[in-house]
């Protein structure tokens, strides 16, 4: 049983060092199927998703989704900390190794006792390993517990900052594309004389944002759970919306910027393919996100647009162009907007809708 308890226990603490390499300082996607830190996320994530979706209040349920991620981040640490306690207790235990106490008799409890000591560094003294095994297991414990507190201290700024830099350009999406944000409305307010030269700006930064979404969001698949500071807003309607102007400029949009709207597109669709893979979201059927955008709804987008200024071509063509695009990248992102709660933007901004900047807590300006 010792025997058991000793390889359990080195299997233990070789699972949890290897997944908190894996999922703090290896810079890159583990394509492996089985990861304690998504299992864990993912675990979590289905009973707290299907409670949220039974709360009617909108503002309540984005709330209480928003408390997820963070939370996450506490509960899989206190399972690391909690294996390796264990993994080491088990090895004490099964290595029989020698120690001396205030008189209680040695069981397992006595070895989980003193990997907890040593593992926070409390130092009581009332149990002491007497052999040298079980020092050397002492001390190795002992600077794995500072060195797992010390990565994650170290792990939270990083996590933090690439929060800060993907929130940031969503925040400055409001004015630009509306509250909740809409293609065509961002087509409409970057229409500038007769050129789209801010368009073309517009469409370069979101290019470099959707190319940091994809390594930050890979490398830290947590960040996809932390929500936006509106609830009219995220990460994945903010991209859809670009993906949906891209969409727009290369089917046929006139004199508009086709060459970066394709590079645009280009990084955004990546990024939406491979979070997807990383939640293992697959694609759904494109019949059932086709009534996203229907043949009436595509010729208000072009009378809207031509109140504007702004003329999208109009034949079969475009429309079928249009379509082979949308299945580009619909159907992943309606599989993540299913799985995170996220929902998507339409293409229209509706008629009620106002930019968060002109709303506070004491009124909204007209």
């Amino acid at each position: 049983m010792k025997l058991i308890g000793l390889i359990a226990g080195l299997v233990l603490i070789v699972t949890i060092l290897v997944d908190t390499f894996e999922t703090i300082i290896l810079p890159r996607r583990v394509t492996r199927r089985i990861r304690l830190a998504v299992l864990v996320n993912r675990s979590a994530w289905i009973p707290w998703s299907m409670i949220a979706r039974h709360i009617a209040d909108a503002r309540r349920r984005e709330k209480s989704i928003s408390l997820f991620g963070p939370l996450s981040l506490l509960i899989l640490l206190g399972i690391w900390a909690f294996a390796l306690i264990l993994g080491y207790a088990l090895v004490l235990w099964g290595s029989n190794s020698a120690v001396t106490t205030t008189g209680e008799p040695v069981t397992f409890w006595t070895y989980l006792y003193l990997s907890g000591v040593n593992f926070f560094t409390l130092g009581y003294g009332d149990v002491v390993p007497t052999d040298g095994l079980g020092r050397f297991l002492v001390v190795i414990e002992t600077a794995n517990g500072f060195g797992l507190f010390a990565i994650v201290i170290s792990y939270l700024p990083v996590l933090y900052q690439a929060f800060s830099r993907r929130e940031a350009n969503i925040s400055l999406l409001d004015a630009r594309a509306g509250s909740p944000s809409s293609a065509v409305e961002l087509l409409r307010r970057h229409r500038t004389g007769d050129s789209f030269s801010s368009l073309t700006l517009l469409l370069e930064e979101w290019e470099r944002w959707s190319a940091e979404l994809l390594e930050s969001h890979l490398s830290y698949p947590v960040l996809c759970y932390f929500r936006s500071q509106h609830d009219n807003q995220s990460w994945l309607r903010a991209l859809t919306t670009v993906l949906d102007t891209c969409a727009l400029v290369i089917v046929g949009i006139q004199d508009g910027p086709a060459w970066q709207a394709r590079m645009t597109f280009a990084i955004a669709r990546h990024a939406v393919v491979d979070i997807a893979q990383v939640f293992k979201t697959a694609p759904v059927d494109f019949e059932m996100c086709s009534e996203r955008l229907t043949s009436e709804e595509l010729v208000r987008i072009r009378a809207i647009l031509s109140e504007n200024g702004i003329y999208l071509a109009q034949n079969d063509d475009t429309e079928r162009h249009l379509v082979d695009l949308r299945k580009m990248y619909e159907p992943y992102v309606f599989s993540l907007s299913e799985f995170l709660l996220m929902p998507l933007p339409t293409w229209i901004l509706p008629p009620n809708a106002i930019d968060n900047w002109k709303t506070s807590a004491w009124g909204r300006i007209q």
